[in-house]
């Protein structure tokens, strides 16, 4: 490919498969998807790599078939870090401004937020983003850009992802063994929310809710920035453990029992069957929806109890947006309603092109959102291609302008 129409790529390295999205910039300045790819994944444990070679392998694999039908080389790719090590936590930072005028400038933005970041660690423990929320000067309260205004005493509240040092290793490892280069890292959630939230939904106040195969990411964005970040350690493996129990059946049975016939909605008839090389298994749709009900509201009470911590249970305008394969689960979004008292539905993955068929499922939503922010990064720091790159700025409406790679 052309120097003259770069490409973007992002990996979402799952508990159950590694999927590829690789993008480049219509002629419009419009991001466009050119290539993907899904593996399974057999090397991951709730989201933590359990066997460095079985995921090295599957990364490969899943680049390779990227590669293959996009028809480029991926050099490099923004990735994502999961699992329930994740965690997000508040902190302010304070600086004196001592310019004669008293004018805060970017440097003094940049240096107030690297104060919010010194703080005491554990030693296994590293920061991967930090997201300024607002900003106070001189005691000034809810201001979002403090460049230009002038004062003495500049603080910012931030909200700081951190995640286990020997899981991140372990990750690198795998990434190392597939021969595959990441310039920028974030969590599964916030690149959900990359692709499908609209900015009407980033200002109101939006919880976007990854549902994995083993685990469930959570980001709550409002006034346009993350206000928390979470990972629950139950996702869509849960479910099907909890059917082969329940119906004392095989796991690749309840599995199928999952995929084709799981729903939250009330059974409209008295048995359920699924086919396998071999014979017929029928079950009682009854017992089948209670299962599934189960598992599904008490991933909702931890869902509500992470948004109890910041005073967002059944107050969030926006509402909840779902995404993740577990998240195609029939009436999902009519549950949370009832169970969380809050608008909800399933996501969409919005304003990017060439879109096939197999991609319009959510559970891409965190691979398109990683090759946005993959994009939208090497936009910014682009030369030489003045009207793709700012066409393409103009059209994502980021939640990773501060994005740093620590």
């Amino acid at each position: 490919m052309s120097s003259e129409n770069p490409h973007f790529a992002g990996i979402d390295i799952g508990t159950s498969a590694v999927r590829v999205v690789v993008g480049t910039v219509d002629e419009h300045g419009n991001p466009e998807v050119i290539g993907y790819s899904k593996v399974e994944n057999t090397g991951m444990r709730r989201g933590v790599v359990a066997h460095t070679d079985e995921v090295a392998v599957a990364i490969s694999q899943a680049i390779a078939d990227a590669e293959r039908l996009s028809g480029i080389h991926i050099s490099t790719a923004t990735i994502n870090i999961n699992g329930s090590h994740v965690q997000g936590l508040n902190s302010k930072g304070v600086i004196a401004i001592s310019a004669a005028n008293r004018e805060i400038t970017v440097e003094d933005r940049l240096r107030v937020e690297e104060a919010a970041a010194v703080m005491q660690m554990p030693a296994n423990r590293e920061i991967i983003q930090v997201f300024p929320k607002a900003y106070r000067l001189d005691g000034q309260d809810n201001i979002k850009d403090p460049v230009g205004m002038q004062g003495v005493r500049l603080e910012v509240d931030t909200h700081i992802v951190t995640a286990s040092t020997p899981n991140i290793k372990l990750l690198e490892s795998a990434l190392e063994k597939s021969s595959t280069n990441y310039k920028h890292r974030t969590v599964s959630s916030l690149a959900s929310a990359e692709a499908v939230l609209s900015r009407q939904q980033r200002e109101a106040g939006t919880a976007v809710i990854d549902i994995g195969a083993g685990t469930t990411n959570l980001v709550v964005v409002e006034d346009g920035e993350v206000q928390h970040v979470a990972v629950i350690p139950v996702g869509g493996i849960h479910v099907t453990n909890d059917l082969a129990i329940g119906l004392k059946t095989d796991l690749d049975i309840a599995e199928k029992i999952k995929v084709e016939h799981s729903s939250l909605d009330k059974p409209t008839r008295s048995t359920v069957s699924v086919k396998t090389e071999k014979e017929h298994h029928t079950f009682s749709a009854q017992d089948v929806h209670m299962v599934v009900e189960a598992r599904i509201e008490e991933l909702f009470e931890l869902i509500d109890k992470e948004l109890k911590k910041i005073g967002r249970s059944r107050k969030l305008p926006g509402g909840i947006i779902f995404t993740g394969g577990t998240a195609q689960i029939k009436g999902i979004a009519d549950f949370a309603k009832e169970k969380l008292e809050l608008p909800s539905k399933v996501g969409a993955i919005t304003s990017v092109g060439g879109l096939a068929d197999q991609m319009q499922s959510v559970s891409y939503a965190t691979p398109v959102g990683l090759m946005l922010l993959d994009m939208l990064l090497e936009g910014q720091q682009a030369v030489g291609h003045p009207n793709n790159y700012q066409g393409m700025v103009e059209n994502i409406s980021s939640l990773f302008k501060k994005f740093k790679k620590r």
